[in-house]
């Protein structure tokens, strides 16, 4: 039976499931807070250059593919990805770097440069994540996780594959070399997790960029909304902007529609929120629907940590700077960064850095003869108390002055476009529940079954799709809820 589906708000999981669900002869209608489409993968542009907001990092181009093909036409019509390699240039506090890529030999080779013990263990740590990538990625990833009984019978197969244990004691088991051991489990930060006490589950990304690359697409993550949003167009979805949802109107325990700040209202046979699942629910859903999802049970839920993050645009290139597309500058300290960050909720002096530089790979994100950057650094949530309005411009200047120190020579007399944005943006903007970058943090307590459901537990006709409900976030995460939702709600 063709449906009424409305979905609210537009990032990866909230575009997949419009586009996947118009494929299933739906009548779909996106609604966005914002001006423009993309959720976390909002475009800024500035003085020339453009800057994504969010993801930059592309694992399982496939993914993309299979929405397009869902649709009947082609992805690469669309938009162009293209491999990066290495994958991560990682820097040790002393500058030192460590590159790798899915070149089996090569990888062995940069691991032999560092400490030639630890190749055998390498070899040994691929081969373990291959099964828990074949268990957790290609068969899980994209079943919802409706019943307890659904977990009981995963339960083995995890308790086998040693998923109580975090992804860095299970790196550990392998790898002597404490830099390598974090190069090898820094991978749980990419989706919110902190690798002390992600389940070791999550050391299957290392083993899926391995499988397909990790990309880039020409123009920008940005250029994937724009093709995205040009599909949905083309089947006939609707999009409307500068909509924000008010409230999620219910009738007899079942979602019937919204009602917009502006008051319009829209009708809906089935909603799909987009939106953070805890924000969804404290602030969309009238408390006397929510048996399950109490203020009480989200307060006491545990959220990601947060994160600072600095575009900026220089006049003059740094071609030979001796950094990568992407890279990862670790701080001095591991274990006690993360522990600051994820349970002491503390903003520290000192820092570690993801610093991506997409004009290295594609010149036209930036005015010619210039260069753009995104430098972004985990920080903790508004739990932390930390005043953003008054230490944001301190935490900018720190991170600026260490890269132009130790990277990027002359820096900040070369920057000619600059935008950052702190955890109130998260919040205000994002409209994410303690200014949480990647929603419900990802720890074994909290995955699967013990995730807020794909299904609404509260309210019929209401399914999740993004970074907060299972699997989880990280665009394949998001991109396997919205095939998820797609079969909850079923074809027309």
């Amino acid at each position: 039976m063709k449906k009424k589906i409305l979905v609210i708000g537009s990032g990866f999981g909230g575009l997949g499931a419009a586009s996947r669900l118009l494929s299933d002869g739906h009548d779909v209608t996106i609604l966005e807070k914002r001006d423009k489409l993309g959720g976390r993968a909002y475009v800024y542009e500035k003085n020339g250059f453009k800057f994504d907001g969010g993801p930059t990092v592309i694992t399982a181009p496939f993914m993309f593919d299979d929405i397009f093909e869902a649709a009947g036409k082609k992805r690469e019509d669309y938009v162009e990805f293209v491999p990066c390699d290495p994958f991560y240039r990682i820097f040790d506090a002393q500058g030192k770097h460590f590159d790798y890529n899915n070149d089996h030999e090569f990888t062995l080779e940069e691991i032999r440069k560092r400490n030639p013990g630890d190749v055998e263990g390498y070899e040994k740590f691929i081969k373990t994540t291959k099964a828990i990538f074949d268990k957790g990625f290609v068969e899980l990833a994209d079943q919802p996780f409706l019943k307890f009984t659904d977990m009981l019978k995963v339960a083995p197969d995890l308790i086998k594959l040693q998923s109580y244990k975090t992804v860095y004691k299970y790196v550990a088991q392998f790898i002597k070399d404490e830099f390598l051991r974090q190069c090898f489990s820094f991978h749980p930060l990419l989706v919110g997790g902190n690798p002390f006490d992600t389940t070791s589950i999550y050391a299957m990304i290392h083993y899926l960029e391995r499988e397909w690359g990790v990309h880039y697409a020409m123009g920008g993550t940005g250029a994937i909304v724009d093709a995205l949003e040009k599909l949905i167009l083309e089947q006939g979805g609707k999009i409307h902007t500068e909509a924000e949802v008010d409230e999620i109107l219910i009738k007899n325990g079942k979602a019937t529609g919204v009602r917009l700040m502006n008051g319009d209202q829209f009708d809906a046979d089935e909603i799909v929120s987009n939106a953070d699942v805890a924000f969804t629910y404290k602030n969309l859903i009238n408390p006397k629907h929510r048996k399950k999802y109490t203020d009480r049970k989200i307060e006491r839920t545990k959220y990601s940590m947060s994160l600072f993050v600095i575009y900026f645009g220089t006049r003059k290139r740094y071609l030979d700077s001796g950094l990568a597309h992407h890279n990862i500058i670790l701080g001095e300290r591991y274990k006690g960064l993360l522990e600051d960050i994820f349970h002491k909720k503390n903003l520290s002096e000192d820092f570690s850095l993801y610093l991506h530089i997409p004009t290295i790979t594609d010149p036209s994100m930036a005015p010619e003869g210039c260069e753009g950057f995104y430098v972004l650094s985990p920080v903790p949530h508004l739990d932390s108390g930390t005043d953003w309005n008054e230490m944001a411009p301190k935490y900018r200047d720190a991170i600026m002055n260490f890269l132009e120190e130790n990277y990027l020579p002359d820096l900040q007399e070369n920057i000619i476009a600059e935008h950052y944005i702190d955890p109130l943006h998260f919040q205000n903007v994002l409209n994410s529940y303690k200014g949480s970058a990647f929603s419900v943090e990802p720890i074994l307590t909290q995955s699967a079954w013990f995730r807020p459901h794909n299904k609404s537990e509260d309210v019929d006709n209401l399914y999740f799709v993004g970074a907060g409900t299972h699997p989880g976030a990280g665009l394949p995460g998001v991109l396997s809820s919205s095939i998820i939702a797609q079969d909850l709600i079923g074809t027309a």
